[in-house]
């Protein structure tokens, strides 16, 4: 099982690169964002700490959206190509009569098509960077970036016409030719235009560097791998036409994901949303330790009635979904005396001190610590009462791709840090999804008749 693996991988890798569309596709790309250098002029506000800012933001938004739509539609043809075709062409039967498990075909199947989808996708990626690198053409009086433009056309023509050259005397395949190219020369044209400025001059290569905007890509390359997992799976029963159906049924289902069962998973009712927050002291500050005290600013007064002693939550998502405070217990005694709060009598609870308009008091009480993972900060929501959760929902939002898990331009565009810990989280949700596809389709190809 495990020697025949790579051999399959690397028949369904070059069988995937030979396909015209494969090509087409990235270099379509390619095409598309070029061309939303000038057509994404449409002014989203500026920021001078942000990776991208105005225009460039409408153009990262609809460029990582070119890439994710394009790699679904590759994920679906390369996977028809290598699967499907194969099983109507009965030219898989000289595998698996052989002594091959069908499962190796199928992973064999998968890493040879998600190697040539990951190749494809750094391509369009290198493509979208150069573009952010030029930046949107805003007015007449901007000017072209000349490097990005000879290194980029350089490469992609270099490549186009090695294909030709191979092909005319060689016979070799134009379209694996050109893309086996194409792929190093890009990279090559990133890193020079990296090392040199827009008038000619070298620079350090950290200077135009995005190391968040890259980030944001990686997050959506494991998102494209997770299409190619259900395109591998759709393609053991399905013809191309109804394969590519089942990827954006599933894709757009992904995006819909968070409103059609993630908001029925966790029910919670917000009645505030903090604008600041200060701990009385400096020693206070972890919130960990009963008496501590917070001093919050609210955006606006609490939606509901509150009295001092009330149990108060707090989160960052307005659903109540992953609460930083555990179930807290009723209160009894004076919430405004930090002898209670502290007393060997009173239960752990995070309990409101005082309340006037927008400005609140709470306090860490309890003869032991509650739960408490985080202080409250900036833009948490507030809450009266424990989050309920639904099991049967919470279990479908988890099957299902959630296509928002690999969406982090929000953060980007918001100038929030995207933490390495959060990508690699991405990276093991994306390997669990796709191992539940690989597992489906070895359930689907087990019993299939290609005789």
């Amino acid at each position: 099982m495990i020697a025949s693996v790579p051999i399959i991988a690397r028949n369904a890798f070059v069988e995937s690169i030979r396909q015209p569309i494969f090509l087409i596709i990235v270099l379509g790309v390619g095409i598309l964002e070029m061309l939303n250098v000038w057509s994404a002029a449409y002014s989203m506000g500026y920021s001078d700490t942000a990776e991208v800012s105005g225009d460039n933001k409408v153009m990262l938004d609809i460029g990582l959206s070119t890439i994710f739509v394009a790699g679904m539609l590759l994920a679906a043809f390369t996977a028809t190509a290598v699967i499907s075709k194969e099983i109507d062409a009965k030219t898989v039967l000289t595998v698996v009569s052989k002594p091959v498990p069908r499962v190796s075909v199928i992973i064999g199947k998968f890493l040879g098509v998600a190697a040539a989808i990951t190749l494809a996708t750094v391509c369009m990626v290198i493509f979208l960077l150069l573009c952010v690198r030029h930046g949107v053409m805003s007015t007449v009086a901007d000017k072209l970036d000349q490097p990005v433009l000879v290194f980029t056309l350089s490469a992609v023509f270099l490549s186009l016409a090695i294909g030709a050259i191979c092909n005319f005397l060689y016979g070799w395949s134009f379209p694996q030719t050109s893309f086996l190219v194409m792929t190093p020369a890009l990279v090559v044209a990133y890193v020079a235009v990296l090392l040199v400025s827009k008038t000619w001059e070298f620079q350090p290569p950290t200077k135009d560097f995005k190391p968040q905007v890259t980030l944001a890509c990686a997050a959506m390359l494991f998102a494209v791998l997770v299409l190619t997992s259900v395109a591998v799976a759709a393609s053991t029963r399905l013809g191309q036409v109804m394969t590519i159906a089942a990827c954006a049924s599933v894709f757009l289902f992904g995006l819909l994901a968070n409103h059609l069962i993630g908001r029925h998973a966790f029910r919670n009712e917000p009645v505030a949303r903090i604008a600041s927050a200060l701990a009385a002291t400096p020693s206070e500050d972890p919130f960990t330790k009963p008496g501590d005290t917070y001093n919050l600013t609210l955006d606006t007064p609490p939606i509901r009635q509150i009295k001092p002693g009330d149990s108060i939550y707090y989160g960052d998502n307005p659903n109540g979904f992953r609460l930083a405070v555990g179930v807290s217990q009723p209160f009894e005694g004076d919430p405004t005396s930090r002898a209670d709060a502290t007393s060997p009598r009173t239960n752990p609870a995070i309990i409101l001190v005082s309340v006037e308009n927008s400005i609140m008091t709470i306090r860490h009480a309890g003869r032991t610590p509650l739960r408490v993972d985080r202080p409250p900060r900036v833009n948490d929501f507030i809450f009266l009462k424990p989050t309920e959760t639904n099991p049967l929902a919470v279990a479908a939002w988890a099957v299902v791709p959630n296509m928002h898990s690999f969406w982090l331009l929000d953060a980007i565009t918001q100038n929030h840090k995207i933490p390495a810990r959060h990508v690699g989280l991405i990276a093991l949700y994306s390997l669990t999804q796709i191992g539940t596809m690989l597992a489906l389709a070895t359930l689907l190809f087990q019993r299939r008749d290609v005789g």
